[in-house]
């Protein structure tokens, strides 16, 4: 008896608890929705301030060549399946069903996984699922996340919103707000999966327009039912982007916490980032100069974004700042191997991991350049392309027409260079750049169907 009642306190001991660190690392993917390198205070930022960003920064490693797509949907789907756009983007709000992602990657190694923020990748009500996502906590999945109110649209992304949990449609109407319920749910995923490994993938809703008070404005409004416009209703958006700057902040830090109160932050790898640059209406004041945001423009301003990993059990000196060139599809290879995943059987390449980075291996990793396919519409005659790297961009229209070579004397300040003032370094880049363009625009909708492929090339 003496014995079976010892046994019997050890177990409740032990099941009190803190679940140890699995061999296998969880990952936390947090993008930000239309939020620029500039509008992060530890990236230079005098506008907004994000001191819960700039801590896991300054642990961890900042990263200021970081580039995405100028729009949203290309860099969803560019970032969950790793592939240059020109191979895979078909058409706004819509990932082909035939894509592999990142998730289902890490569910063949027993990853639990989960998305919640903001889905615009297909309507279909198995589509996170499909995607290889255990459990869904979305705005805009089978629905718009708009409704109409006295004969207005209303956006309903932010205040009293719409969203499905788990394919399930819901109204919230008591002066909810969108982006914590979605980290509630992240956190409570956290939580019931602390003792296996886990992905989160939380495209944010902040900080997209409408540019409306959030819970922490002084203008705060309960009872508000959305937007009826577009860019947001209030006479204010600078401020109240600020606001929202801040509370995507507020909401990593419960993030965080929770991976502290879970007892896994230790061997939890964190990465911060944004989906492409700031909104034109934003101005920012960043290191003594205005940036006027650029979202849909091949610039810095539409693709410069922030990029910051945040390891604690994994990174080797930390609090590094690097200029490492890295763009959306470098997330597939870095997220299998840090994992050990296997990357998918025809992926073609295109990413190269940032693990030996978060090594301290900089120099093992070589990338000398970055591609930017872009489409909105997924039609080839229609948007442009980019190739780039530290210092020249070039940028052309899909079929190659109208390039232009520019050059960068740092973040946001370029110039755009006529072909007759080029020097003889210059006309081999661009003559390289040139290059590199005419052999991937070759990869146009290879990884897709035939039938798609037929569809979108008529």
């Amino acid at each position: 008896m003496r014995y079976l009642i010892s046994f019997i306190l050890a177990v409740l001991i032990l099941s009190d608890t803190p679940a140890l660190p699995s061999d296998k690392p969880n990952i936390v993917l947090i993008m930000a929705d239309d939020m620029g390198y500039e509008a992060l205070s530890v990236n230079g930022s005098q506008s907004c301030k994000s001191p819960n960003l700039d801590k896991l920064a300054n642990k961890g490693i900042r990263f200021t060549n970081c580039f995405s797509n100028p729009i949203c949907t290309p860099s969803r789907v560019k970032i969950m399946t790793g592939q240059y756009n020109v191979r895979n983007y078909i058409e706004f709000g819509r990932l082909d069903r035939g894509q592999t992602t990142f998730a289902h990657q890490l569910k063949t190694i027993g990853y639990k996984t989960c998305i919640a923020g903001k889905w615009q990748l297909g309507t279909q009500i198995d589509s996170p699922q499909h995607f290889g996502f255990d459990e869904s906590c979305l705005w805009q999945h089978t629905r718009s996340g708009r409704s109409k109110e006295n004969g207005k649209n209303i956006d309903r992304r932010f205040v009293n919103p719409l969203l499905e949990i788990n394919g399930k449609e819901k109204e919230y109407l008591s002066g909810e707000y969108a982006p914590q319920l979605c980290t509630e749910f992240i956190c409570e995923f956290i939580e019931k999966n602390r003792k296996k490994p886990f992905l989160i993938y939380y495209p944010m809703i902040l900080t997209h327009c409408p540019f409306d008070p959030t819970p922490d404005s002084t203008d705060w409004d309960p009872k508000r039912l959305g937007s009826a416009t577009y860019k947001g209703d209030r006479n204010d958006p600078q401020r109240h982007f600020r606001d929202m700057v801040a509370y995507a902040d507020k909401l990593v830090g419960q993030i965080v916490e929770q991976l502290e109160k879970s007892g896994v932050r230790e061997n939890t790898l964190l990465i911060f980032t944004g989906d492409n640059g700031t909104d034109k209406p934003i101005v920012t004041l960043w290191n003594g100069t205005k940036v006027v945001g650029g979202k849909g423009t091949m610039t810095d301003e539409g693709t410069r974004v922030p990029l910051i990993a945040s390891w604690p059990a994994g990174i080797k000196k930390p609090g590094r700042v690097v200029d490492d060139l890295v763009e959306f599809s470098d997330f597939m290879p870095t997220i299998c191997e840090v994992t050990g995943a296997n990357l998918p059987s025809n992926y073609p390449g295109d990413g190269s991991s940032i693990f030996p980075v978060l090594q301290g291996n900089s120099s093992v990793r070589k990338k000398d350049w970055i591609y930017i396919w872009y489409s909105r519409t997924g039609h080839s005659d229609r948007g442009n392309v980019m190739v780039r790297n530290k210092k020249y961009s070039l940028v052309a229209n899909n079929k190659g027409g109208d390039s232009t070579l520019t050059r960068y004397n740092g973040s946001f300040i370029g110039k755009k260079l006529k072909d007759s003032a080029l020097s003889k370094k210059e006309i081999t880049i661009k003559e390289q750049f040139e290059t590199i363009r005419a052999r991937l625009s070759k990869a146009r909708l290879l990884s897709v169907s035939n039938e798609i492929r037929t569809k979108l090339e008529k």
